[in-house]
């Protein structure tokens, strides 16, 4: 059994060592450095070019914007998926809408985006939603759209725009 002064000794010695290892930090570092080492988004990790949301920022704002009139239903930023809840035109009660949009790439680019279009009509007899068709050129609108709007915010983010 260890006598006492010798576990305080031991104690003293180890508390001085962990202070002496996050001395040798810089206090830069460790100011920058935040709650967890930086996993819960504080510090320098935070503010880098390649923190943040794991697509294509455009691509990913763009795709906001235009499915804004349906409400949302997931969102996955870092994932990039958006799917949006049923949204029933008020001019077309009979009728649905659903989309789920993936932005698949860090690069503003036409391959780097997934739609799909989901439609439902309601059954006049039972009042039941049963699964539609949808024109594939519906899909190829709402991607173009997305894209265009994408565009368009990186250009304005362009110097001298």
């Amino acid at each position: 059994m260890l006598s006492r002064p010798l576990v305080t000794v031991l104690s003293v010695v180890a508390v001085a060592s962990m202070v002496a290892g996050c001395a040798s930090r810089s206090s830069t570092e460790r100011e920058n450095r935040g709650l967890f080492g930086g996993l819960l988004g504080s510090g320098p990790r935070a503010t880098a070019p390649d923190a943040g949301i794991g697509v294509n920022t455009f691509l990913w704002r763009a795709s906001l914007d235009t499915l804004s009139f349906m409400p949302l239903d997931q969102i996955d930023p870092f994932g990039g998926v958006i799917i949006t809840d049923w949204y029933a035109n008020p001019e077309a009660p009979e009728e649905r809408f659903k989309a789920t949009v993936y932005v698949l790439d860090s690069r503003l680019r036409a391959d780097a985006l997934s739609v799909q279009i989901f439609r439902q009509a309601r059954n006049p007899d039972t009042g039941d939603w049963t699964d539609v068709a949808v024109d594939q050129g519906t899909r190829v609108q709402v991607e173009n759209a997305i894209l265009t709007r994408a565009r368009q915010m990186r250009i304005s983010q362009l110097p001298g725009s």
